[in-house]
């Protein structure tokens, strides 16, 4: 047993705040571990699928404006030249409704943090994209430095990095780890016994199956259907810089133009059923496909007849409210919980990252708002 190897951190869960957990502290000279059982990013993760938006707009929330500020500094100087197409500088564009509260919001706060942006009233935006229809929409908030983040591939990155810099990476499922005080040690599905310092569980939609006393009422996976739209054939008004991304909230929908020729991709926010991970069908449904299809046709008049090309089932792994979920197991002190993206996370890896490899290496200040006192167990979506 004395020649059990010791690490000072395992990381469960190769998602994008795993990788990025990983990342930071092996960057700092720890020995890390990144544990998942399915792969980074992979095909039933939360992180998983082609793109993310990255946007600075949050309305009045401040903390994660700057932290997405924070993120796409990260993010773009990891890239760097090698990894340059991970990034995709598309703008992201917010159109408001009749007296849109959270986008008026959204201006001063970015005024505040000094965030690039323009303002566009309904005549500027019709001119700007004649390819949207905007009924209902009042004016334009355009943010040219944000876009989207190549999301798989982008994970893939930052483990494979992570590992460059020390961090050993495996594949393998964990047990649930039981007891109280200090643990020791987890054990994975085929008998392997992993000894650490501390353990962080950044494992999404599978927090609550992993530790259900505590966050099985506290983690809500929902079903999330995203769509492609065919494209017209020689038709560049739907790839930017022509089309950015977009997001109208007064309706929870959200899209990004064609990225990679794969199509328009469009999806609603609002929160799907509630799901197993391991289990839920990742078919869309009939249901949802012609209620974007009606959608589509309506703002994107050009694109009533296309094709649905390509079709995604993922999930969120939402928190009462909508905040991060980064806190102690109340029971076992060197064991932390890392999630609840709750469908706008993915962005935030690299912020993240650093912030848990202060508390964890330096005994940094928490956030209040991160911890697991403030998770309900009923939803009260407080952040967009």
């Amino acid at each position: 047993m004395s020649n059990q190897k010791r690490y000072d951190v395992a990381v469960i869960g190769a998602g994008v705040f795993g990788a990025w957990t990983a990342w930071h502290l092996a960057r700092r000279g720890q020995r890390v571990v990144l544990i998942d059982a399915y792969g980074p990013a992979h095909s039933r993760a939360s992180s998983g699928g082609e793109s993310r938006i990255i946007r600075m707009g949050y309305g009045a929330d401040e903390l994660y404006t700057r932290w997405a500020m924070r993120s796409l500094l990260r993010w773009k100087e990891f890239f760097g030249t090698e990894h340059r197409m991970l990034f995709q500088q598309t703008g992201v564009l917010w159109l408001a409704g009749e007296d849109d509260l959270q986008l008026r919001q959204t201006i001063f706060t970015l005024k505040r943090c000094e965030v690039p942006f323009e303002e566009m009233d309904r005549d500027v935006l019709e001119r700007r994209f004649p390819q949207i229809a905007f009924d209902d929409v009042t004016f334009g908030v355009f943010e040219p430095e944000s876009g989207v983040l190549m999301a798989r591939r982008a994970v893939a990155a930052v483990v494979e990095d992570a590992v460059k810099r020390g961090a050993e990476y495996r594949l393998a499922q964990i047990a649930t780890p039981r007891g109280s005080g200090l643990l020791d040690s987890i054990s994975t599905s085929a008998g392997e016994r992993i000894v650490a310092g501390h353990f962080v569980f950044t494992c999404g939609a599978w927090l609550g199956k992993l530790f259900p006393d505590i966050l099985g009422e506290r983690i809500f996976p929902s079903r999330q259907e995203v769509f492609f739209f065919g494209i017209p054939g020689g038709d560049s008004r739907f790839a930017p810089p022509t089309l950015p991304t977009w997001l109208f909230q007064h309706d929870l929908v959200y899209g990004m133009p064609d990225l990679e020729s794969r199509g328009l991709k469009i999806a609603f926010d609002h929160h799907g059923e509630r799901v197993d991970p391991d289990t839920q069908p990742r078919m869309v449904s009939q249901e949802m496909a012609e209620a974007v299809r009606n959608y589509v046709a309506r703002r994107f008049p050009v694109l009533r007849d296309a094709p649905i090309v390509e079709t995604r089932v993922c999930q969120y792994e939402n928190t009462s409210s909508g905040d991060f979920l980064v806190d102690r197991h109340p029971e076992m002190k060197n064991v932390w919980f890392a999630g609840g993206g709750s469908g706008h996370g993915f962005k935030h890896g690299p912020a993240l990252g650093e912030y848990i490899a202060g508390q964890i290496l330096d005994g940094a200040s928490p956030e209040p708002r991160f911890s697991l006192t403030t998770k309900d167990t009923i939803q009260n979506r407080a952040v967009y």
